[in-house]
């Protein structure tokens, strides 16, 4: 359990909107969250007097404010992803002896942030700041695995997209549907050729907490050099970098969310949420409890 509950709300209040691409009201928030309104108004004041929540007053509702998007910007920054892999990504290297390298996807391509050598592996064309084809890359097939069907077509509308390096890979959006159905199923991905010839490579996503995919983790090596038992070790080397370095970017929960705040409810008796539905449904204004209009008085625009 946290010793500093406000603090952890307050965070969970900010990923909450963090995850909706809409403002939300505060009775939603506090529903969602199973924390009491009384509680999420006076974290909504505070948020908002810092400026890390916008309150839209004629919607009722609240967002992320200019302060969030400014720590993200600061987070970028220092670079942090390419920092914290580092030291997993050389691991690697020392533990397989074959080269490895770490990127994110940006677009429909895949930039190298690291790449790590292993003596007597054969050079690559991945170096730090490279950019190459998602769809031909273990990388970036990894990590358009964990995007929706949506996010897919939109990146790849028509057939243009899908650039060829060596006359092989996926051609269009169904072929790369059929790559990225069996990586989900294989729990990795792989490709054979697609960037160099003659090279293979395999690659797992760094996830964060909400299971999206940040980044991936991938070895490359000589095709003739690797069979299937080969393979499925290096595969367990790279998930184990993967995981670490999805540790290191976000830490699990100490405390489940929603699992806080807890009342066991008596036989007959109705969840306080539908006693208060039901009284909202009686008396106008009802709904919320008093007080709580006092402590968002004042709260338009951040402090200047």
């Amino acid at each position: 359990m946290s010793n500093a509950p406000a603090a952890g709300n307050a965070l969970d209040v900010l990923e909450h909107l963090s995850r909706h691409a809409e403002p939300l009201p505060a009775a939603a928030i506090a529903r969602d969250l199973c924390l009491p309104r009384s509680s999420v108004y006076h974290l909504l004041k505070v948020l908002h007097a810092r400026g890390y929540v916008t309150h839209y007053v004629e919607e009722r509702r609240f967002g992320l404010g200019q302060a969030a998007y400014e720590l993200g910007s600061a987070y970028q920054r220092q670079a942090p992803l390419a920092r914290l892999a580092r030291t997993p990504v050389r691991r690697l290297v020392d533990q397989t002896g074959r080269n490895a390298h770490f990127a994110t996807l940006d677009g429909r391509d895949v930039v190298y942030l690291l790449e790590e050598r292993a003596p007597g592996q054969p050079t690559l064309v991945t170096d730090v700041g490279v950019r190459l084809p998602a769809h031909l890359t273990a990388s970036g097939i990894a990590m358009l695995a964990g995007l929706h069907a949506t996010q897919l077509r939109a990146l790849y509308p028509d057939r243009d997209c899908f650039a060829q390096r060596n006359g092989i890979g996926p051609r269009s959006l169904a072929e790369l549907r059929t790559v990225i159905a069996r990586t989900r199923t294989d729990g990795y991905a792989r490709e054979d050729g697609t960037v160099t010839p003659e090279l293979s490579s395999v690659a797992v996503a760094v996830l964060d907490r909400a299971r999206r995919p940040l980044a991936a983790v991938a070895v490359t090596f000589r095709s003739a050099e690797s069979d299937e038992a080969q393979v499925t070790a290096l595969v367990v080397r790279v998930r184990a970098a993967a995981d670490d370095i999805a540790r290191r970017l976000s830490p699990p929960s100490t405390v489940s969310r929603g699992a806080r705040r807890t009342r066991t409810v008596r036989a007959g008796e109705r969840p306080l949420v539908h006693r208060r539905r039901a009284l909202a449904a009686r008396v106008p204004g009802a709904g919320a409890s008093a007080g709580e209009a006092k402590l968002l008085e004042g709260v338009g625009q951040p402090a200047t």
